[in-house]
């Protein structure tokens, strides 16, 4: 990359860290801070996705799985942290159920080291062995798709039915944050703090990724799969990485989704939530690195904004923008600024249909005349 590059990739970084720090804190209220937090989480998990599947082909429709487990897990240690403020040794809904010793694979959540080693360590360690499982039996394309979505599917209907976890309702109601009241703002302002300073570090890792050999490789193995195997590169390794990170990037996602909206639930693990995560990357320009993003963000903010309005007309516009960007757009809305200058270059570049008049042939067919 030249010097002119990284002069630009650093004033970006800047312009964002002054938008997240500085402005949005400045100009939106407590409740306003907090959802853009709520829509920072969706990037994490959407730059993720633009690694897989933007940079390696791999249409990941699973997605929530990683997010509800990350959320899950910061659930539990929240919800015991509370019981234990209060004196009790189950938390609250598990009182109201009878309840009355912890389930013995709640009992390793009550230690804030452990659960944040559970949401780094846990998503990823499915995420790899799946992926070894299935690339290595080249499984990829609409099979490896089906099968994430499959997937989600499962642990959303699995965690419907497991009372000890809060069944359909999920963990709510959280207090406190390793210590520190929810209910103060201030507190919430850090959680946002948190949130904002996780998206550009993950923006900064896919970035340097993008840029590096490692990227080349998984690129060539999107366009080219079997020619990167025949020069003794495995594609399956190389795709293992990328769908391993994009599982940790959703999992420490839905880890800071719980306490900033206050709770985690089997409606955000299934397929609706990982279609969604997948519109906001297609938008936004799924091949760019900060087109995902964005677009996460955006489609976020639109769905809040107008589904209160006009909630069943929006799932019908949600769909219909994705089929005309991803038919019309592949690249997304990040990629009609290459797709213009594109064009422009062409038109320069075509020859021009009219003579010009000093042409000496048309001068010999006038004095013949």
């Amino acid at each position: 990359m030249t010097i002119l590059g990284r002069w630009q990739t650093w004033a970006g970084f800047g312009v964002a860290a002054v938008l997240l720090f500085g402005v949005a804190p400045a100009v939106l209220s407590d409740f306003r801070l907090s959802l853009l937090g709520k829509f920072l989480c969706f990037a994490i998990v959407a730059v993720g996705i633009g690694l897989a599947w933007g940079r390696g082909g791999m249409l990941v429709l699973g997605q929530g799985v990683f997010f509800g487990l990350g959320g899950y897990m910061m659930g539990m240690h929240l919800k015991i942290a509370d019981a234990q403020i209060r004196g009790d040794d189950v938390p609250d809904f598990m009182q109201i159920a009878g309840v009355r010793e912890l389930p013995g694979y709640w009992t390793p959540f009550a230690s804030p080291a452990f659960t944040l080693l559970a949401i780094l360590v846990i998503p990823a360690g499915i995420a790899a062995l799946l992926g070894f499982g299935v690339f290595k039996r080249r499984v990829k394309g609409a099979y490896f798709a089906i099968l994430s979505q499959a997937l989600a599917a499962a642990l959303a209907i699995l965690l419907v039915g497991q009372t000890s976890i809060g069944g359909s309702n999920g963990l709510t109601n959280f207090r406190t944050f390793f210590g520190f009241t929810l209910n103060d703002p201030v507190n919430k302002q850090m959680l946002y703090f948190i949130a904002a300073a996780t998206l550009l570090i993950v923006v900064a890792v896919v970035r340097q990724l993008m840029y590096s050999r490692y990227g080349e490789l998984l690129v060539a193995v999107r366009d080219g799969e079997e020619r990167v195997r025949f020069l003794g590169y495995d594609p399956a390794n190389i795709k293992v990485v990328a769908y391993t990170l994009a599982a940790l990037f959703a999992s420490i996602a839905g880890a800071l989704f719980a306490p900033i909206v206050g709770f985690i639930a089997p409606s955000q693990v299934g397929i609706v939530p990982s279609i969604a995560f997948l519109i906001g990357v297609a938008i936004g320009g799924r091949t760019t690195l900060l087109g995902p993003a964005l677009g996460a963000i955006g489609v976020a903010w639109a769905q809040t904004l107008f589904s209160e309005r006009f909630p069943s007309e929006w799932t019908y516009a949600q769909g219909l923008l994705f089929i005309v960007v991803v038919g019309f757009f592949p690249a997304g809305l990040a990629g009609l600024g290459v797709l213009l200058k594109r064009r422009r270059r062409a038109k320069a570049d075509a020859p021009s249909d009219k003579v010009p008049d000093s042409d000496p042939d048309t001068e010999k067919v006038g004095a013949s005349s």
